[in-house]
């Protein structure tokens, strides 16, 4: 379980990142650099308890690695987004 605590370093708040929380039912997280795509995917679902579609990530301008988290519509990350003290 702890390694999934590596994987996912902190929520990124930003304002477009809370138009993806609503309109798009994403979240966007900034991960461990050599986290790949599943292993995102599986740390998300193990930590949060939800069921995730699809993982994108890029290498932002300061090095850090974001990752957009797209959550089945049966899951609300908007409900996640409160539970991490986001919204």
């Amino acid at each position: 379980m702890e390694t999934f605590y590596k994987i996912i370093k902190k929520p990124l708040i930003t304002e477009k990142t809370f138009d993806l929380i609503e309109k798009e039912n994403k979240l966007v997280f900034i991960v461990d650099k050599k986290a790949n795509k599943n292993q995102i995917k599986r740390a998300i679902e193990k930590l949060h308890n939800v069921k995730v579609i699809k993982v994108n990530t890029m290498i932002t301008s300061k090095g850090e690695k974001k990752a957009f988290i797209k959550l089945h519509s049966e899951y609300s990350a908007q409900d996640i987004a409160i539970d991490l003290g986001i919204f």
